[in-house]
């Protein structure tokens, strides 16, 4: 039925982290406002490292973000590393890229399980599904727990990392811990595909809404870019990190304390959906699979797809970590001391340090006087970049949905801020003062 007057009052949307508001007014069935509001109180991190020495900052912004905490350690000691001229070993490397593979786990499990399984499923929350479906529950559980016993294992705890330094690692795990890890992410492997199964079996209940955008992400030819590569979009081909300024371009808007980005358009994503898009052909073998049968192939324009490629990239973390301990193991892991501490000799500097998070492209870049104490601090949050593309989705969605009731308006939009996954309080960066 036709509804000529339809008013959208969502405060506080549940199912994401932290506070956003969504405003819808129709009015004689024409779209007279259409607002993704962030009403957030901001938090100063960058003002907090100014002042700090460089073997602090990893510490301090990996409190950023709870979800994110080990993606913020690693884009800030990347950042720190290429100010100060630091290396690291490759067998450092493949141990830092299994910490980003055990987030990326974590955080894409829990939101399709808990936050996005109950708009697919039609009830209000993951509690009922206890009830309705305990052996879906159950195997989401437990993919959970396989991650966060991996973050525990690389980074000391499962979040807020503690072994993650400049230089390497405090402590690293044995080969025999690794060897366990191994076995337990073959074992979650039958667990993965009855989740994909499942989510194949509702795929059809999330919206047929497509808008075209620009998408932007990490890219190396070698692999599916998590930890290193170049930037690169969809629209205008790729740069160094360096750069990634002119790709930002941060500006601000009066109802949102979370700063908005924009490129070549008015916005762009940023995300499993973007790196999808963009590094398809580097996913895993297991993966790819998963994405055919979805029919998620790049270009793919529809952002509730975004869910699935957090699906896809869940077979592809699994696969890849199993890949990258089987490379450990083949080259002898070297062992080290514990409560290692690489020797570092400190100068002045600015480095860009950029690491790919759940939700996107993370960006730290941090200068250093001569003696160490950071001088100046920028962080540039995934959520942030997504916020004027969620604005534009909803510019595009609302007119096609007009028609339909209050509860379904509002259970399309919460549907389609929800498939960003955004972590919202992580993007708040504006204050107005008076």
């Amino acid at each position: 039925m036709k509804q000529s007057n339809v008013e959208v009052n969502v405060h506080h949307i549940t199912r994401v982290e932290g506070h956003g508001n969504i405003y819808v007014n129709i009015e004689n069935g024409k779209v007279e406002k259409c607002e993704w509001n962030i009403p957030e109180a901001p938090r100063f991190f960058e003002a907090m490292v100014v002042g700090r020495s460089w073997s602090e900052l990893h510490h301090i912004t990996s409190r950023i973000c709870g979800i994110c905490s080990i993606g913020h350690s690693l884009a800030s000691l990347k950042a720190t590393e290429s100010a100060l001229g630091i290396p690291i070993s490759e067998q450092d490397l493949k141990l830092r890229k299994l910490a980003l593979h055990a987030e990326n786990l974590q955080s894409h499990i829990l939101h399709l399980g808990f936050l996005v399984l109950p708009d697919l499923l039609g009830v209000g929350s993951v509690i009922p599904l206890a009830t309705t479906n305990l052996n879906e529950v159950k195997m989401v559980l437990q993919l959970h727990r396989t991650a966060n016993e991996m973050s525990n294992l690389i980074c000391g705890r499962t979040t807020h990392p503690q072994r993650l330094i400049p230089g390497g690692f405090s402590k690293i795990p044995s080969m025999k811990e690794l060897t366990l890890l191994r076995k337990k992410l073959q074992d979650s492997i039958p667990n993965l595909q009855a989740v994909a199964e499942l989510f194949s079996s509702l795929a059809g209940k999330l919206p047929n809404f497509k808008r075209e955008t620009e998408y932007i992400a990490l890219s190396d030819p070698s692999e599916y870019a998590f930890y290193d590569g170049k930037l690169a979009s969809s629209d205008t081909g790729s740069a160094p990190v360096k750069e990634y300024l002119s790709f930002t371009n941060e500006y601000i808007v009066p109802h949102s304390t979370a700063k908005w980005a924009k490129h070549v358009r008015e916005s762009y994503m940023v995300g499993a959906l973007a790196r999808l898009n963009i590094n398809y052909k580097r996913l895993s073998p297991m993966a790819q699979k998963t994405a055919e049968k979805f029919n998620l192939l790049p270009m793919n324009y529809n952002p509730f797809m975004n869910n699935i490629a957090q699906l896809v990239e869940v077979v592809h973390s699994v696969e890849d970590s199993i890949r990258l301990i089987n490379e450990l193991e083949a080259a002898g892991l070297q062992t080290q001391p514990d409560y290692n501490k690489p020797d570092i000799k400190v100068k002045a500097g600015t480095g860009v340090g950029a690491v790919e998070v759940p939700r996107g492209i993370l960006f730290h870049d941090y200068t250093y006087n001569e003696k160490g104490i950071c001088t100046k601090a920028n962080c540039i949050i995934p959520t942030n970049q997504n916020h004027g593309n969620i604005q534009q989705d909803m510019n595009a969605l609302v007119p096609q949905i007009a028609e339909k009731t209050q509860k379904e308006i509002e259970l399309a939009l919460e549907m389609l801020v929800r498939a960003y996954d955004p972590c919202i309080s992580c993007s708040t960066h504006v204050t107005k003062i008076k």
